[in-house]
């Protein structure tokens, strides 16, 4: 059974926001549920720190020995981080996908967008159907 955590926000491609430490910016990466659909996570490809992206714009790539998808911005913002731990060991992404495996942190631009997105018992109900 895939973790899925409360006070997060997820969309249907399967990434989650967290709220960062700083108003307004949240982790983002892909699910539990996600991470074990793709299988072993061999290599991540991400944005710069400031790139901007549309609700739902591929901002980068994510290649596990099953297959390559893309990961979607879950709201308008612009990048402020990436994590550089992901170029040593794209496994994080595997072994803590909602901690050391985030992606981005994504400043939104419009705080209502998050009102759109998923909560866990609606995550949940997409991945148990």
């Amino acid at each position: 059974m895939s973790e899925v955590r409360d006070g997060l926000r997820y969309t249907t491609e399967h990434e989650y926001l967290k709220e960062a430490h700083e108003p307004g910016v949240y982790f983002v990466g892909i699910t539990d549920y996600a991470q074990g659909e793709l299988g072993d996570v061999v290599y991540v490809e991400l944005p710069e720190p400031g790139d901007a992206f549309a609700p739902m714009e591929t901002f980068g790539t994510i290649e596990a020995v099953k297959a390559v998808s893309d990961l979607y911005c879950p709201v308008a913002g612009e990048i402020v981080a990436v994590n550089d731990a992901l170029d040593d060991d794209p496994a994080l992404v595997n072994t803590d996908p909602y901690g050391e495996g985030w992606m981005v942190q994504l400043r939104v631009d419009d705080p209502s967008e998050l009102e759109m997105l998923m909560d866990a018992a609606a995550y949940e109900a997409l991945i148990t159907e």
